[in-house]
């Protein structure tokens, strides 16, 4: 199961998927987390997916991330007399608390902490932003608005408002519901949408008191304008550049994919680029050149995961998917331009005893060209900062602790191992050598850097660097 690429893959398990020997081809093809899209998922259903892989992963033998992706607030109009209605470009149109069925003037939106918060001069979305209108009067009840772009609207009709920040929470009851049936389960990940404010990823954090790593989702303007508080306080982030190009101009979208990744790696935080990365392989067994392109951009950016949706979870290609983004991502890190760009990307170190190891490490296993850098790490953390600077030998993270084995399948580069913790220098020595060989990073004679915290067991004390030669493994 050890990967030949740095960048992670995420499969979104759906109808396509969600047989075990299809997971088990998924796995074999090259995923290394699943996603389970709470939006189209029942409590048992997740008990049952979750129970699967933790299964597969004792067959295979190493830790498998799971990334539970809460729903959020679902904001859509209502219901109209003749299941929808056209509108025309200059029209006036209400959306209002009335909870009569709407007709070619009005209707029903409800949601009064939308219609409390709209203003003169805010954009409406409606469909995806297949239609388009601004406000011109608001007050408490209703919002009167003028129709930019037109089309039919039916019913329940989802509703996008870039300009607008609504005064909810990004968790909803069922969001509640559905995050303590993943704790009680045991994910790796939650995945929080429609974050607008750092609070809102506050309010997750502290309901999950460590039982999972949070991650947040990019997909609102709103969360744009508060990028880096939102970061800092979220142990991952992910650009959801669907949800993104319908409330932001789409051309805007990639600048912004470039800046959300480099930003997370300057912090030492996972980032995952995700949607319509594949899209086309949902219907057909090749991608589009340009799908290519798009997943081989992502991973020059040095993403730490590239996340199929649709192609894995309903698409009639699931597997291929998986074997696709696995080959466009082996080309693009062996690719003589890769190391140029992913090294033209690193930040300043801070003044940490902690960052000042990680640039030693990398500096010294570039320098000696040695095989691997091998990370005892407990929480994580040491692994996660010799991640940020991007290595060109594999990082191998040996930790006794599941959970963290399991977050790590997260991070770039990362080849996670579970083991009981060293008891001496010697032992850490021994067996981070064992480990190089047996997991295939090393031969016997070759030379590996290891990093570790003295006293053992202590997170957050990373303050030595040994290096060492490989031996046979006894």
């Amino acid at each position: 199961m050890r990967r030949l690429r740095r960048v992670k893959i995420l499969a979104t398990l759906g109808p396509a998927s969600q047989d075990v020997a299809v997971l088990k081809r998924l796995l074999e093809a090259g995923t290394d987390v699943f996603r389970i899209n709470m939006s189209h998922t029942s409590h048992e259903a997740l008990h049952e997916r979750v129970h699967t892989i933790r299964a597969l992963e004792q067959e295979f033998g190493r830790g498998i991330g799971i990334l539970v992706d809460l729903q959020g607030p679902k904001l859509r109009v209502g219901r109209f007399k003749d299941g929808g209605t056209q509108l025309t470009s200059g029209d006036h149109f209400i959306l209002d608390s009335d909870p009569e069925l709407g007709d070619s003037h009005r209707v029903h939106l409800p949601h009064p902490e939308i219609l409390a918060a709209l203003a003169p001069g805010h954009t409406i979305l409606i469909d995806d932003g297949k239609l388009r209108l601004h406000v011109v009067e608001a007050d408490a009840g209703r919002a009167v608005a003028v129709v930019d772009v037109g089309g039919r609207v039916s019913d329940r009709k989802g509703v996008s408002l870039p300009d607008t920040e609504i005064k909810v929470s990004a968790m909803t009851p069922k969001d509640r519901s559905d995050l303590d049936a993943a704790l009680h389960v045991g994910v790796d990940w939650i995945a929080v949408s429609f974050v607008q404010r750092a609070d809102d990823i506050a309010e997750v954090k502290k309901i999950v008191r460590g039982r999972a790593s949070v991650l947040a989702k990019i997909e609102k303007p709103q969360a744009i304008a508060r990028l880096e508080e939102i970061m800092e306080i979220s142990d991952a982030l992910m650009v959801a550049r669907g949800d993104l190009g319908v409330e932001m101009p789409v051309e805007k979208v990639p600048g912004l994919q470039k800046r959300i990744t480099r930003m997370a790696r300057k912090l030492g935080k996972p980032v995952v680029v995700a949607t319509q990365m594949l899209e086309s392989m949902i219907t057909s067994p090749v991608p589009t050149r340009a799908e290519v392109s798009d997943v081989a951009t992502a991973v020059f950016e040095g993403a730490d995961a590239v996340m199929l949706s649709a192609e894995s979870a309903a698409g009639q290609y699931p597997v291929e998917a998986v074997m696709t983004m696995n080959r466009i991502a082996e080309e693009v890190e062996t690719d003589p331009v890769y190391r140029s760009v992913i090294n033209a990307q690193r930040s300043e170190p801070e003044a940490t005893g902690a960052d000042a190891i990680a640039v030693a490490a990398r500096d010294v296993a570039e320098t000696l060209d040695l095989k691997a850098v091998i990370a005892w790490t407990s929480s994580g953390s040491t692994a996660l900062r010799i991640a940020r600077e991007r290595p060109q030998p594999p990082v191998l993270a040996l930790t006794p602790n599941r959970d963290t084995a399991r977050r790590l399948s997260l991070v770039w580069g990362v080849h996670a191992v579970l083991t009981k913790d060293a008891s001496d220098l010697d032992d850490m020595a021994r067996r981070a050598c064992k480990f190089a060989n047996r997991e295939g990073f090393s031969h016997e004679g070759d030379r590996v850097i290891i990093v570790a915290g003295v006293p053992f067991g202590t997170p957050g004390a990373t303050n030595m660097l040994r290096i060492a030669f490989t031996g046979a493994e006894k």
